[in-house]
C-alpha cells in the first residue's frame, strides 16, 4: 500500500513537473518565433511615417497613434464608472439579491467572445447613435468589454481592507463618503492600477471588437479630430497587412511590438503590486 502511495506521488509530480516545461516552452517559443521574426523589420522608418500609396512606403505611425487614443479613450471612460460601480457593490449597496445579479452580469460579459461586442457595439454606437466607424466608437464598445475587469479587481481590492479600518474612521465622526476617499481607496489604490493595467492589456491586443466599429484607415490625425475618424490600431493593422496585403514583413514587425508591449504591461503590473505592497507594509 505504501508503494502504490509513492508511486502516485511521484507519478504526480512528474506529471506536474512536465505539464510546467510544455506550458514554459510553448510561451517560450512563441515569443521567441514571434521575436526573432519580426526585431529586424522593425526600422525608424516603419514607426516614424505614414503610408504612401503614392510611393508604396509602409509606415505604422498612425496605427501607434490610434492604439493610444483608443487606450486613453477608453480609460477615460471606463475607469470612473468601473471604480465607481465597485464602490456601490461593496460599500453602499445593502441587497444581496442585487449585487448577486450585477456580479453575475459582470461576469457573463467578461465571457463573451469579442466578435459578438464587435456587432453589438457596429449596431448600437456606429448606426444606431450614429457615430459612424471611428475610435470613439470603438472605445465605447471596448469600455463595455473592460468594464468587467476594472470592476472585478477594484471590488476584491476594497474587500481586502480591514473592517476595522472603517469603524475606526467611522468612530471619530467621518461620513460615509470621506471614510472612502480618505481611508479605503488610498488602501486599495494598487488593485484599481493593476486593473486599469489589464485593461490596458486588453485594450491593447483587441482585434476582433475592432475590425466592425473603429476601422481599417491608416491616416494620420491629432487626438480631438482621430476620434471622431475611421483608424486602425495596431492589432487590425497586423490583420490587413497580413491578410489583405500579404506583407507578413510588416506584420511581424507590429507582432513584434505588440509582444514587447505584452511583456512590459505585465512586467509592469507586476512592480506596480510589489510596490504597493511594501507601501501599506510600511
Amino acid at each position: 500500500m505504501q508503494t502504490k502511495r509513492k508511486v502516485y506521488i511521484y507519478g504526480m509530480r512528474a506529471l506536474m513537473l512536465l505539464s510546467t516545461i510544455l506550458t514554459c516552452s510553448f510561451v517560450v517559443f512563441l515569443i521567441g518565433y514571434v521575436l526573432i521574426k519580426g526585431l529586424p523589420n522593425i526600422t525608424w522608418k516603419l514607426i516614424s511615417t505614414k503610408p504612401s500609396y503614392l510611393t508604396g512606403s509602409i509606415g505604422i505611425l498612425p496605427d501607434i497613434l490610434n492604439t493610444i487614443y483608443l487606450v486613453l479613450t477608453t480609460i477615460l471612460i471606463v475607469l470612473p464608472l468601473g471604480v465607481g460601480a465597485a464602490i456601490y457593490l461593496s460599500e453602499y449597496a445593502t441587497n444581496k439579491k442585487i449585487v448577486g445579479v450585477i456580479e453575475y452580469a459582470a461576469e457573463t460579459l467578461s465571457g463573451i467572445p469579442s466578435i459578438v461586442y464587435g456587432l453589438v457595439g457596429m449596431l448600437v454606437f456606429c448606426q444606431f447613435l450614429n457615430l459612424k466607424t471611428s475610435i470613439l466608437a470603438g472605445s465605447l464598445t471596448l469600455v463595455i468589454m473592460t468594464l468587467p475587469t476594472i470592476m472585478r479587481t477594484t471590488q476584491e481590492s476594497l474587500k481586502t481592507v480591514p473592517q476595522s479600518y472603517r469603524e475606526g474612521a467611522f468612530g471619530l465622526g467621518a461620513g460615509k463618503w470621506r471614510v472612502i476617499h480618505t481611508v479605503i481607496l488610498p488602501c486599495c489604490v494598487d488593485g484599481i492600477i493593476t486593473g486599469c493595467i489589464l485593461a490596458v492589456g486588453r485594450i491593447v491586443g483587441e482585434s476582433a471588437a475592432l475590425l466592425f466599429t473603429a476601422g481599417f484607415a491608416h491616416a494620420l490625425n491629432g487626438f480631438f479630430t482621430g476620434i471622431t475618424k475611421s483608424g486602425a490600431s495596431l492589432t487590425v493593422a497586423l490583420y490587413v497587412y497580413a491578410k489583405e496585403q500579404g506583407e507578413f514583413e510588416v506584420a511581424f514587425a507590429i507582432a513584434a511590438i505588440l509582444m514587447i508591449l505584452t511583456v512590459l504591461i505585465n512586467f509592469s503590473t507586476t512592480l506596480v503590486g510589489q510596490y504597493f505592497k511594501k507601501r501599506r507594509n510600511l
